[in-house]
């Protein structure tokens, strides 16, 4: 129930947010392309699920030999935003170690590559979470080729989604 709640408040709110940046371009006399428009709603799906302003944080996604890590921190000292990030992604972490990946595809709007091999492998994947002065960082490792491509291919596109440095 939660997840669907949670589905139809994202909707909603990618629904407004689409409509807002559209207009806000139209007024600037900016081209409000697709692809402009579906990244900021994108931006938003993701303040909405992880408490954060997207455009006022750093996300980093790192493949590691043997799996990966997120980061995600905030641009300026926040003590607020830090803790809610900590918490997402001790909630992430929970979630993923049980194969549950709703919030990723709740923020891209699709399913994201990877998922369903780390969900299907969730058993042979550590998740740990440390806190940072201005956010967390979630680390996944395992000792499973497949796992370890699983975690790669999600990262890649977490990277070209969240257009995070490399």
């Amino acid at each position: 129930m939660h997840h669907c709640t949670l589905l139809v408040a994202l909707l909603l709110v990618a629904s407004s947010s689409a409509r807002r940046v559209s207009a806000q371009h139209a007024h600037a006399g900016m081209d409000s392309s697709s692809h402009d428009s579906a990244y900021a709603a994108m931006q938003e799906r993701g303040r909405v699920v992880m408490g954060v302003d997207q455009y006022t944080s750093t996300h980093h996604f790192d493949d590691l030999p043997n799996g990966g890590r997120i980061t995600l921190v905030r641009n300026a000292d926040d003590t607020a935003g830090a803790e809610r990030i900590q918490q997402h992604l001790r909630s992430i972490a929970t979630a993923f170690k049980a194969g549950d990946f709703t919030s990723p595809v709740a923020v891209h709007f699709k399913d994201v590559p990877g998922a369903r091999v780390m969900a299907a492998q969730r058993a042979v994947i550590d998740y740990s979470v440390r806190a940072l002065p201005r956010g967390a960082e979630l680390t996944m490792r395992t000792t499973d080729p497949d796992a370890i491509r699983a975690i790669h291919e999600f990262l890649a596109f977490q990277r070209t989604e969240h257009h995070a440095p490399h």
